[in-house]
């Protein structure tokens, strides 16, 4: 017998996510609307409380929207939208003053020659400094607000006691909500008028990421089962830096670690990168990942070495306490030892396709943040713009959301679910032979036999797990799964689609961009295209 709704509820604007761009969005549409915010525990340890380096916005006197525009274009690898790109880096200032104004602890610039109040820091790809940054930990910070402001607010309920499995749609394919568990995994059904999805990227379909709970690309599935577009999601991007330790989580050591002066080297001693690039260590990080993948290829070693002894002790405390005392916690002084360094899945460039206020092609659902794929980053994500995207997109997606109506009773479509237990291992060894399918063969470099070999090692897997998935009792550790594949196994046909090689996507096998006098286009992709 399949269970019973435990609990079926109204809600006005439903925002599922609680990082950065969720959090910023409730604040904002709480100002005319009433917010219902899905926010498990394990947001804390989302992609936005990772996020070490900073926020990318033209601050300085001295830096201008063009120059940040013309940064991005050329990160982006020729598929940047630049409209949009436009929009975000004009929108940048007015966001950053909004979050001084909530009180985020921006790392001030007491120096007598400062041209403005705050410290900014130079990242790959950035032609200047224009990264603003709370010490090296300003995920933390931003969250920690932000976290504090909607607890706070009358209008904002936060039910950190659910986790979203799929949306609800009614009979004129428009978005009404969400269907959740609870702690007990108990169903529970919101209805909405209108719902933010804010759930992040697909980095959790890898073997290796930079954060320790990273998600798997489940809001994007969500919303592709209402028929919603989804977008380049070949443009997986690598962070080169990330800690290596085989014993220890994930920990990312910032890009600002270059920006201020750190230096790879391979473990033979070469330093590599001035040879490969002229901005050597500030290339931007498809550049950068690559290098080093080659050169743990050359090596046979299973990382490279990211020096910054050569800063001085009290630099390094200065500019980077939290790396410090992390590294330090594990048995390595960053101000004595070379920091060993491997790249790992840090962010999804595709998602859900969204317009400059986050709306979908399924009226009534809108996407903020990594989830979402506005064409700010093209092929590659250029450092410290994707927590702008998350406070730009979440700000205009919540005007267009205070001048909404509400949409009014709907007849819902059901979703039949069975009663049968399926054990927890056997999930998660699905969820481990899907992690490495995707390292194998569409990290990095991808090559057209590994990208063939991976379709049908998925295509196996999502067959096997769909066997048994139609009489399995809901649980949120086999819904993640069950997205996770399917967003998987879309990835490699979007990577199998590109004939050449661009930003994040390289293959050997197609090196080179398009031909002169073509234009380079985003892949699009729905759902039903698995079954292609």
């Amino acid at each position: 017998m399949a269970p019973s709704i435990l609990a079926r509820s109204e809600h006005d604007v439903l925002v599922i996510g609680g990082g950065v761009a969720g959090l910023t969005l409730a604040l904002h549409a709480a100002e005319t609307r009433r917010v219902t915010l899905v926010r498990p525990a394990s947001d804390d340890q989302g992609a936005s409380r990772w996020a070490q380096g900073g926020i990318a916005a033209v601050l300085s006197p001295q830096d201008d929207f063009d120059a940040h525009v013309a940064d991005t274009l050329v990160a982006g690898d020729g598929l940047c939208d630049e409209l949009a790109v436009r929009f975000t880096v004009e929108q940048g200032p007015a966001a950053i003053e909004w979050l001084l104004s909530l009180g985020v602890p921006f790392t001030r610039d007491d120096s007598p020659t400062a041209s403005y109040p705050y410290h900014l820091t130079r990242e790959g790809g950035h032609g200047t400094r224009r990264i603003i940054h709370a010490e090296d930990a300003t995920g933390r910070a931003v969250l920690d607000t932000l976290k504090r402001h909607a607890e706070a607010h009358t209008a904002i309920t936060i039910r950190d006691d659910l986790v979203a499995i799929d949306l609800l749609s009614d009979v004129e394919n428009r978005c009404r909500g969400a269907r959740c568990l609870d702690e007990r995994g108990r169903l529970q059904e919101l209805e909405a008028n209108d719902t933010v999805l804010a759930t992040g990227g697909a980095s959790g379909i890898y073997r290796h990421a930079t954060s320790p709970h990273p998600a798997s690309g489940e809001g994007m599935m969500m919303a592709a089962e209402l028929g919603a577009e989804l977008m380049n999601l070949e443009f997986q991007q690598f962070h080169p830096t990330c800690l290596y330790d085989p014993e220890g989580p994930p920990f990312l050591i910032s890009e600002a670690v270059r920006g201020e002066g750190g230096r790879l080297f391979s473990t033979d001693g070469r330093r590599f990168m001035p040879e490969l690039d002229p901005r050597a260590e500030l290339a931007p990080r498809d550049i950068v990942a690559r290098a080093i993948d080659a050169e743990m290829q050359r090596t046979g070693s299973p990382h490279v070495w990211l020096d910054v002894t050569h800063l001085g002790e009290p630099a390094i405390r200065h500019h980077f306490p939290t790396i410090h005392a992390h590294c330090l916690g594990r048995g390595l002084d960053i101000t004595r030892q070379p920091i060993p360094v491997v790249p790992a899945a840090h962010y999804s460039c595709g998602g859900i396709a969204t317009d400059l206020d986050g709306r979908s092609s399924v009226p009534h659902l809108y996407a903020i943040g990594e989830v979402a794929c506005t064409g700010l980053h093209g092929a590659n994500r250029m450092a410290s713009n994707s927590l702008l995207e998350c406070l730009v997109f979440a700000r205009s997606c919540a005007a267009k959301l205070a001048y909404l109506e509400a949409s009014g009773p709907a007849s819902l479509n059901c979703a039949p679910a069975g009663d049968e237990s399926i054990d927890a291992e056997r999930i998660q060894q699905w969820r481990l032979r899907m992690r490495d399918v995707m390292s194998r063969h569409v990290a990095i470099v991808r090559r057209d036999a590994g990208l063939d070999a991976a379709a049908g090692e998925l295509d196996t897997l999502i067959h096997e797990v769909q066997s048994v998935i139609a009489n399995a009792a809901p649980s949120t550790a086999l819904a993640s799964l069950w997205h996770a594949l399917r967003l998987a196994r879309l990835t490699v046909k979007a990577a199998r689609m590109r004939r050449e090689s661009r930003g994040l996507h390289y293959n050997p096998d197609c090196p080179d961009h398009l031909k002169a006098g073509l234009t380079p286009q985003p892949s699009r992709l729905h759902l039903q295209d698995l079954s292609v």
